[in-house]
């Protein structure tokens, strides 16, 4: 069998055992608090793990575009939610294709958005779910009203092809409670106008945790807590020994006692730090974390006596494991030392 000694560097190992056990405490959280869970694949970007999410009890997937959407399909997995404005006669004609191979639900947030769809859906017999996506603090798309809410789901409820299917959000990191209060307000209001809302999605690992018996949400869209990483990690959702995802370097240089470099830089472990001080950390190594990159060096600032020698291969936690996904055509699932499997990243770069 291959060990992790055998591999080329930079590469992302996988620790099977942590990803399944974080699989299966998200979902045990889920069915405490009577919440379906529809896990984000962008973290993983693999039919293997979806399955593997779907068959712990998910209810289906989601996926960012239509292109994750149809690797997804091809792999077999039958419910998927694109939180998403599709918009182009393009992306509307795969998107159509689409619904016709699996249950299928999108959002929408604007008059624009609705026209395109609903000129493209016109089955009755077969209508297409849409969910209004409600800005509830994030800052991104999403109405901005209630009322705004109301007039999009009056115009889908009316659509022949459409068919209304809730709300969805994805809250500001930190403000679950400001979107539950804008979400619960929202049901409200389309309740008073003859308007059942079933379904309320939202996202975000670490608000998943907070969430209570008593939320207004139904379904959870968490990605990041199948592998987990530093920033996770700080938000209090697991710790280091959680983080299946590790990024397994060399290091090319070591031009002063303080400083090394490891052969992955912004290509490898990106440059996207979700607002902390650095890169990245060495597993098991204190006082040794990446604190700046170019785009093929990582360079370790070594505090506290730690020390790394020219040729040394260490294991780096990210700070965002969804991004560090896209970079790599490969994943190695480890146990210990030993690699168990190589796969292919299906969805990777499947930016449509």
């Amino acid at each position: 069998m291959q060990g992790i000694d055998d591999l080329d560097t930079p590469a992302i190992l996988i620790d099977a055992a942590r990803a399944e056990a974080n699989i299966t405490r998200a979902q045990a959280h889920a069915d405490r608090q009577g919440l379906k869970l529809r896990p984000h694949i962008k973290t993983h970007k693999l039919p293997y793990w979806a399955k593997k999410q779907v068959a712990a009890g998910a209810v289906g997937i989601t996926c960012q575009k239509i292109g994750e959407a149809e690797v997804m399909a091809d792999a077999g997995l039958t419910d998927i939610f694109l939180p998403y404005n599709i918009l182009g006669r393009a992306k509307l004609e795969r998107l159509k294709a689409l619904h016709g191979r699996v249950t299928l639900s999108v959002t929408v947030d604007s008059l624009e958005t609705l026209d395109g769809l609903a000129a493209t859906f016109t089955d009755t017999g077969h209508p297409l779910p849409l969910l209004v996506e409600c800005d509830t603090g994030m800052g991104r798309c999403g109405v901005q009203s209630a009322a705004e809410a109301l007039a999009l789901a009056k115009l889908i409820d009316q659509a022949k092809g459409l068919t209304f299917g809730g709300l969805m959000t994805y809250p500001a990191a930190g403000r679950a409670a400001e979107a539950e209060s804008w979400l619960a307000g929202a049901k409200q209001t389309l309740a008073a106008s003859g308007l059942a809302c079933d379904r309320i999605s939202s996202g975000g690992t670490p608000e998943m945790w907070r969430s209570g018996e008593d939320s207004v949400v139904t379904e959870y869209r968490p990605g990041t807590y199948i592998y987990l990483d530093r920033y996770q990690v700080a938000k209090g959702v697991g710790t280091l020994d959680d983080c299946a995802l590790t990024v397994l370097a060399t290091v090319v240089s070591h031009p002063t006692p303080a400083r090394a470099i490891l052969d992955s830089g912004s290509k490898a472990l990106s440059s996207d730090t979700l607002g902390l001080a650095d890169f990245g950390e060495l597993l098991g190594m204190p006082g040794a974390r990446v604190t700046s990159l170019s785009e093929e060096h990582g360079t370790v600032t070594l505090e506290n006596g730690a020390k790394l020698r020219i040729g040394e291969r260490v294991r780096l936690v990210p700070d965002h494991c969804c991004v560090v996904t896209n970079l790599f055509d490969q994943v190695h699932l480890i146990e210990g030392d030993k690699v168990l499997e190589t796969l292919k990243v299906e969805a990777r770069g499947r930016m449509g």
